[in-house]
């Protein structure tokens, strides 16, 4: 059985919405990430995976996402607690808010960053790398379509 676990690529301004993973988050804990979490059940219904990334968004840096999102792509891995996880990373475009700590025991630290900035950061991992390499992928083909 997989945990499911939802990200999401939140776009303003220029700039990726980045968090400083808590040191004691028991995955990959003081590493730079986008915002995102586990799955909960919701009693069921449609649109799961979207409500979750919205919820977790708010939850942890208490900033509102449009309500459309885009799905990225999704991958793998085995947490460092040897629970086999799916990932899922959505597109997100910013809608109001600042963002803030707001779970300490899972956020150390909130950064607004240009993609260079994410890419050259010592604490950034290849996973968080690759997230944003296909977000901005994918926001620069949408935002062709929009103006074609």
């Amino acid at each position: 059985m997989f945990i499911v676990n939802v990200e999401g690529a939140v776009y303003h301004e220029n700039k990726w919405l980045i968090i400083e993973r808590s040191a004691k988050e028991s995955h990959a804990g003081g590493t730079l990430s986008l915002v995102g979490g586990k799955v909960d059940t919701d009693g069921g219904g449609a649109d799961i995976l979207e409500k979750n990334v919205r919820r977790e968004i708010f939850e942890e840096v208490g900033i509102e996402i449009k309500k459309s999102v885009h799905y990225v792509y999704s991958s793998s891995f085995i947490s460092d607690d040897g629970d086999p996880v799916v990932n899922v990373v959505f597109l997100c475009g910013y809608e109001s808010g600042t963002a803030y700590i707001n779970s300490p025991d899972e956020v150390d630290a909130v950064y607004w960053m240009t993609a260079e900035e994410v890419f050259s950061h010592p604490k950034t991992p290849p996973w968080t790398k690759e997230s944003i390499k296909r977000a901005d992928e994918l926001r620069r083909n949408l935002q062709h379509l929009n103006q074609g």
